[in-house]
């Protein structure tokens, strides 16, 4: 593994959690490429989604770099000893009952911390979504911060890092920048399953949709 992670990135565990993360990806015959911008914040998004295996190389993914990812659940999941739990692995509670709704509270996250990581899927399901959910990227913008894509390949067993893109107001623009990252290097365990968009893009890499 030849990722590079810089000072300023959130980080979690220790050499021998990283050590357990690296070793579990070379069991299973993973490896990493690709870079990681040197920033404190940025919401981060994993495609294609086409399995449950795709939460466990990830996982595996992220522990290997030592990198803390939050993700947002549902405020209810943190009653009793499930609240530390959760927030011991970078989970941010959703209030379901305010007038905020999930892209603003997940806005006002990124303003109340110095630091965070934000893991989201954008295809919202493993089952052939037809569009991508947006919210990544109005909360990208909104908190002015950059999506970083993270695409798994598992004909070749490989998640690879792509730039990061700073949202720049146009929807349409920046997704078909993104999907030409996917283009490149997805490879989804069931092709059936794809996204739309995914699909789309890697049958016609060259237009990006």
């Amino acid at each position: 593994m030849s990722v590079t992670i810089g000072d300023k990135l959130p980080r979690r565990g220790n050499p021998i959690s990283r050590w357990i993360g690296r070793s579990f990806l070379w069991l299973i015959g993973w490896r990493i490429e690709g870079s990681l911008p040197n920033l404190p914040k940025m919401v981060m998004i994993g495609a294609p989604h086409t399995s449950n295996m795709d939460g466990v190389v990830s996982i595996a993914t992220l522990v290997a770099l030592g990198i803390r990812a939050s993700t947002m659940i549902k405020d209810s999941a943190f009653k009793g000893v499930m609240g530390p739990i959760l927030r011991g692995f970078g989970a941010i509670p959703i209030n379901r009952k305010s007038p905020k709704g999930v892209v603003e509270q997940t806005v006002d996250a990124f303003a109340n911390n110095a630091q965070m990581v934000m893991l989201i899927a954008p295809e919202g399901t493993r089952h052939s979504a037809q569009e991508w959910k947006r919210g990544y990227w109005h909360i990208a913008l909104g908190a002015g911060v950059p999506v970083l894509p993270a695409c798994v390949h598992y004909g070749k067993k490989i998640v690879t890092f792509g730039p990061p893109l700073m949202p720049s107001g146009n929807y349409a623009a920046d997704l078909a920048q993104l999907l030409e990252f996917y283009a490149a290097h997805a490879g989804p365990r069931h092709p059936d399953r794809l996204s739309l968009p995914l699909k789309n893009a890697l049958q016609h890499p060259r237009d990006g949709l």
